[in-house]
This record gives structure tokens, sequence and C-alpha cells, in this order.
């Protein structure tokens, strides 16, 4: 079973999705309904939802880039690593995604910011899974992934 530790470091969050925490755990609730290979795990990662100077500084002080982005994903495990704990261990921490509120918020209707913070959850756990896009065969499975669980969170 996956779990996210919520954690809502600007406020302004709030204006958008009124509680965080609960709508990721029904989203959540969803994923492990839908998807069965999480079923027997204690899966679990951590989304710090930020502003501006959070995750510009995170992405600085960890990637060299100094300036702010919509998404960072900090993952425990490569790929490789991660599929051999999925089989040895039962309790699993996955990393850690950072999503920046100003990079979405533009989206004036909520219907497209609620579409866009989804995305861009699902994309960070997919890295925190150990999926990069570096190379475009894996930018095309990646993508395939992100809808597929896309599809179990909305549907």
């Amino acid at each position: 079973m996956i779990k996210a530790n919520v954690i809502t470091e600007n406020t302004n969050w709030y204006k958008y999705i009124k509680n965080p925490n609960n709508y990721i755990d029904r989203k959540i609730k969803k994923l492990n309904n839908k998807d069965k290979k999480f079923k027997k795990k204690s899966i679990y990662f951590t989304l710090l939802l930020s502003g501006e100077k959070e995750i510009k500084d995170l992405n600085r002080k960890f990637r060299k880039k100094n300036k702010p982005t919509d998404i960072l994903s900090f993952p425990f495990y490569t790929k490789k690593e991660m599929h051999q704990r999925l089989i040895k261990e039962k309790e699993i921490y996955l990393g850690d995604i950072i999503i920046n509120l100003n990079k979405i918020k533009d989206k004036k209707k909520s219907k497209y910011f609620i579409s866009e913070f989804n995305n861009l959850w699902i994309h960070g756990f997919v890295h925190l899974l150990g999926h990069d896009h570096k190379k475009e065969k894996d930018f095309l499975a990646m993508k395939k992934i992100e809808k597929k669980y896309s599809s179990f969170i909305n549907g």
C-alpha cells in the first residue's frame, strides 16, 4: 500500500486545494485499489507543497540550477535497486517530491489547476519508482506509466 506524507510549506496551496493531505490520500487510495503490485507492501514518500523560493533554493543546492522549477523529485533508489527492494522488502521509503505552487497556479480554472497538479505529482512518483527521461525510450516508457496511473486516479 502506498502512503504519502504531505507537507504544505506554502499556505497559499489551501486556496486551490482545501485539504491537500486528504486530497492526496483519496487519489492514492484509487491508485492502491487499481495497482495490485503494491498491495502487500508499505511504500511511503513525502510530498512537499512549496512556493517559488523554497524550490529555487533546493534546485540550486541539489541540481546547481539557480532558478525555480515546477517539480523536483529525489528518489532514494535507482530503478534496479527499487526493483530489488520491491521483491525483498515489505516497507520502502521511495523519496521526496517537491511541487512549486507558482508554476501551476496560473491555471485560472480549478479543473486545469487540479489536472496539472495531478500530472506533476504522478510524474514525481514515477521518478521515485526509479524511472527517468534522459533517453527518448525512457521518456516514452515513463509517459506510458504516468498515463496509466493518471487513468487510475481519475477513473
